[in-house]
C-alpha cells in the first residue's frame, strides 16, 4: 500500500495512511468479535458501516495521490522503463493479494477473498497508469466508475467470471470485496487530488509541520509500513482473541473440514 516517493516524503500522506490503519486495525476488532459470536452487532448498516468505508475509501483514495507523487518523480525516463516499474508493483501488490485468496480459501468454508483491497490497488496501479497525465478528466471518470459501480450493485449474473468490475452472481459471499466499480473511480479521485494538491512533488498548500510530533511520527510510522501492517494484523489478532478465550482452539479444524 505504501508508495515510494523518492527521498523526500510529505508526512501528512504518512499520517493519514496510518490512521488509516488503526481506523482498519479498529473495524477488524469488531469485526472479528462479531464473527465468533461476541457482542454481535450489525456490520451491514449503520456506524460500523460508513467506519469502514470511510476506511477504505481514505487508503485507496491515497493509492491514487500516492501514484501521482512517484510519477512526479520518474516521469522523465523513458515511458517504457515507467510503466514496468508500475506493473511490476501492481503484480507484487496483486500477488499479496492471491496469497490472502488461497489463504482464505483454505482456512474458511465460505468467504473466500475473491478480489479484496490488494487485489484492487494491485490492479489499479497498473491500470491508473494512462491518467496520471490527465488532470480534470480523472475526476469526470472517477465519478463515472463510482456512478457505475452503484449501479452494477443492483443486478446479478448467473456466473463469476465478472466479480473483479462488479458483476455477482447470486448468494455471492465474501469476507472483503473491492471490484473496479466503484473503487477504481476513488483511485481516480486520489490521482486528481494529486495532480491538484502536489504539482510536480511539491505541495500546493500551506500546512502546520507538525513532522516531529511524536503523536505524528508514530502515525507516520504506521503508514509507512501499511501493507506489512495489513499482512500480519489479522493473524495476530486471532492469537490475541484466543489468548483471551474468544477463539476456540478447534476454529482451523472446524473452518477447514
Amino acid at each position: 500500500m505504501n508508495a515510494a516517493y523518492g527521498e523526500k516524503r510529505f508526512w501528512e500522506i504518512d499520517f493519514l495512511r496510518g490512521l488509516a490503519i488503526i481506523m482498519m486495525i479498529l473495524f477488524h476488532v469488531r469485526y472479528d468479535l462479531n464473527y465468533f459470536g461476541e457482542y454481535p452487532i450489525t456490520l451491514h448498516s449503520g456506524f460500523w458501516f460508513c467506519f469502514a468505508r470511510a476506511t477504505a475509501t481514505i487508503f485507496i483514495l491515497l493509492v491514487g495521490i500516492s501514484l501521482t507523487l512517484s510519477y512526479s518523480r520518474v516521469k522523465k525516463l523513458p515511458k517504457s522503463e515507467v510503466y514496468v516499474n508500475y506493473l511490476k508493483r501492481g503484480l507484487k501488490i496483486f500477488s499479496w493479494g492471491l496469497l490472502i485468496t488461497v489463504t482464505t480459501g483454505i482456512f474458511f468454508r465460505t468467504g473466500m477473498v475473491v478480489f479484496g483491497v490488494l487485489h484492487l490497488i494491485g490492479t489499479s496501479i497498473i491500470l491508473a497508469y494512462p491518467f496520471l497525465k490527465l488532470r480534470s478528466w480523472n475526476l469526470v471518470m472517477g465519478v463515472v466508475f463510482i456512478a457505475l459501480g452503484m449501479q452494477l450493485k443492483s443486478y446479478t449474473v448467473g456466473f463469476p467470471w465478472f466479480v473483479w468490475l462488479g458483476l455477482v452472481p447470486d448468494q455471492f459471499y465474501t469476507l472483503d470485496y473491492f471490484p473496479l466499480f466503484p473503487w477504481f473511480g476513488v483511485v481516480l479521485m486520489g490521482v486528481f487530488a494529486g495532480n491538484l494538491l502536489y504539482p510536480d512533488y511539491k505541495r500546493r498548500f500551506n500546512l502546520l509541520d507538525l513532522s516531529n510530533s511524536p503523536f505524528v511520527r508514530l502515525f507516520c510510522l504506521l503508514g509507512r509500513h501499511s501493507l506489512r501492517i495489513y499482512l500480519i494484523h489479522q493473524p495476530l489478532l486471532l492469537v490475541v482473541l484466543y489468548l483471551l478465550g474468544i477463539v476456540d482452539a478447534g476454529f482451523f479444524v472446524v473452518y477447514t473440514v
